[in-house]
C-alpha cells in the first residue's frame, strides 16, 4: 500500500468514525479536515434545492447552515456552470488549474442514484485513474453522510429550500420515497410541482423480490384536505399491499379507508401497477386515471388502455379490471396525472400529452438520464405556464432494463451515476 493509499484510507475511516455522532451543520468542517489529510483542499458541498435550479453551499453556520458564503460562492445555477454539468451529466469534471499549483474538480454528490448536489475538490499532481477513484469515494461517503443527517435537521431543509412551503406540500415530501432510484432492473425517476404548494398529487413505488410497484394518486380538490386525501391513499396503499392484498383488490381496499375517514366527500384517482422483472409483465388497474403511457425505442409511443373503474371514494361500485401489457428491455412507462397535460396558459392553450410525449422521446435519444430528463421537462412545463400552475403535476417514470440485466456502467449512466474515467 502507497502512502497516498494509506492517506486515503485514513480520510475515509475517520470520516466514518465521526459519522455516529455528527450533526449535519458539522458535514462541512469535518469534511475539509479530512479532506486535507489526504491532499485534497479547499473541499466544498453544494447540495441542489428542492426544484433543482441551483447548488448552495454548505456552511455549516446559521439556521439554514449557507451563512457566511463568500461572495460569489453561496450559490450556483444548475444551468450554464461547470458544477452545474457535473451535477447534470453525473460527470467528474475538471477545471483549470487553479493558479498555485493545484487542480480543480467537480464531483457529483449521489445516494445511490438520488442526485444530492456536487462536491469542489482541488488537488495536486495528474489526472489519473486513481485521483478520481478517491475523490468518487470521498464524494459517496459524504453523500451518505447527507442523507444520514438530513431527515431531523431544519437547517438541511432550509438550506435546499429557495421560498416558503405550504402545509400540504410539507406533508407530501416527506412521505415521497426518493425522487430517483435504480438497480439492476429498472431505473426509476419521479418529478412533481408545484414544489412548494404541491397538494392532491403523490406517487410511490417499492421492490419486493422481483416486483415492483409503482403507483400515481391525484385527489380531488387544491388544498390542504386534498394532501390529506392523497397521503391517506398512498398509506392505505402500502398498508394493503405489505399485508399480501392483491393488485385487484388493492384499489377496492384503498377506498374502504378513504370511505371511512372522508364519507363520499372526498377521492382520489390512481394507477396502481406491477411489474415483474424477470419477465418484463406488467400489470395494473386504472381507478378513474389517465391512462399509462409506454415509450418503446426512444421513438413509439403507446397509450395503454384498460378500462377504468371509478375513483377511489366514490362508492360506485363499478368492477375493477386488471390489465397486462408485455414490455420490451429499455421500455419507459410513464405514469403522470392531469397537471401535465390539462394545464393551460392564459391564453387557453394546454401543454398536452403530445408535446409531452415528444419531449420525452427527444430528450431519451440526446441520451439524457432519466433523472435529468424529468428536471428539463417539467422546467419547460413550468416556462410554457408562466411558472404559474394551476393544479398539481407529477410523473412517475420507470425504465425497465431487462431480465439479465447487470449492474454496468451503461445501465448505472441511465441514472446519473458517474464512473471514475468520465468526465
Amino acid at each position: 500500500m502507497t502512502q497516498r493509499d494509506s492517506a486515503v484510507r485514513r480520510m475515509l475511516t475517520g470520516l466514518l468514525e465521526e459519522s455516529h455522532l455528527m450533526a449535519f451543520e458539522r458535514l462541512p468542517s469535518r469534511v475539509a479536515e479530512h479532506a486535507a489529510a489526504a491532499g485534497f483542499s479547499d473541499a466544498l458541498i453544494y447540495l441542489g434545492d428542492l426544484q433543482r435550479d441551483v447548488l448552495r453551499l454548505l456552511t455549516g453556520r446559521g439556521l439554514d447552515a449557507a451563512e457566511g458564503a463568500p461572495e460569489g460562492k453561496a450559490k450556483l445555477s444548475v444551468e450554464g456552470t461547470v458544477a452545474g454539468r457535473a451535477y447534470q451529466y453525473g460527470l467528474i469534471v475538471p477545471i483549470a488549474d487553479t493558479g498555485d499549483g493545484l487542480r480543480g474538480w467537480w464531483i457529483p454528490l449521489l445516494d445511490g442514484t438520488e442526485r444530492l448536489g456536487v462536491m469542489y475538490l482541488a488537488s495536486p499532481g495528474e489526472d489519473g485513474e486513481d485521483v478520481r477513484q478517491d475523490m468518487m469515494a470521498l464524494s459517496s461517503l459524504v453523500a451518505m453522510l447527507v442523507v444520514g443527517s438530513r431527515d431531523t435537521s431544519d437547517s438541511h431543509a432550509r438550506l435546499t429550500r429557495l421560498q416558503p412551503m405550504n402545509v400540504a406540500a410539507e406533508m407530501q415530501w416527506t412521505l415521497m420515497p426518493p425522487r430517483t432510484y435504480a438497480d439492476h432492473r429498472v431505473v426509476i425517476g419521479a418529478v412533481m410541482e408545484p414544489a412548494y404548494e404541491v397538494s392532491g398529487d403523490a406517487y410511490d413505488y417499492a421492490t419486493a423480490a422481483d416486483v415492483v410497484h409503482l403507483s400515481v394518486f391525484d385527489a380531488m380538490g387544491h388544498d390542504t384536505s386534498a394532501g390529506l386525501t392523497a397521503n391517506l391513499a398512498m398509506g392505505a396503499c402500502r398498508n394493503h399491499r405489505r399485508q399480501g392484498t392483491g393488485l385487484a383488490d388493492l384499489g377496492d381496499a384503498i377506498e374502504r379507508v378513504v370511505l371511512e375517514q372522508f364519507g363520499r366527500t372526498r377521492y382520489v384517482t390512481g394507477i396502481l401497477a406491477d411489474l415483474d422483472t424477470s419477465t418484463g409483465m406488467l400489470t395494473w388497474v386504472n381507478r378513474g386515471h389517465h391512462p399509462p403511457v409506454v415509450i418503446r425505442d426512444g421513438r413509439w409511443t403507446t397509450l395503454l388502455r384498460c378500462p377504468p373503474a371509478h375513483p377511489m371514494g366514490t362508492d360506485l361500485r363499478l368492477p375493477t379490471t386488471l390489465c397486462h401489457e408485455q414490455l420490451q428491455p429499455g421500455d419507459r412507462l410513464v405514469l403522470y396525472t392531469d397537471g401535465i397535460t390539462e394545464a393551460r396558459t392564459p391564453d387557453g392553450e394546454e401543454f398536452g400529452l403530445t408535446r409531452f410525449i415528444d419531449f420525452l422521446i427527444r430528450h431519451h435519444s440526446d441520451g439524457l438520464t432519466v433523472p435529468e430528463t424529468l428536471r428539463r421537462l417539467i422546467r419547460a412545463h413550468l416556462r410554457h405556464h408562466g411558472n404559474e400552475l394551476q393544479d398539481d403535476a407529477t410523473i412517475l417514470l420507470c425504465e425497465w432494463l431487462g431480465p439479465r440485466a447487470g449492474p454496468t456502467k451503461g445501465v448505472a449512466s441511465l441514472a446519473g451515476v458517474p464512473h471514475p474515467a468520465t468526465g
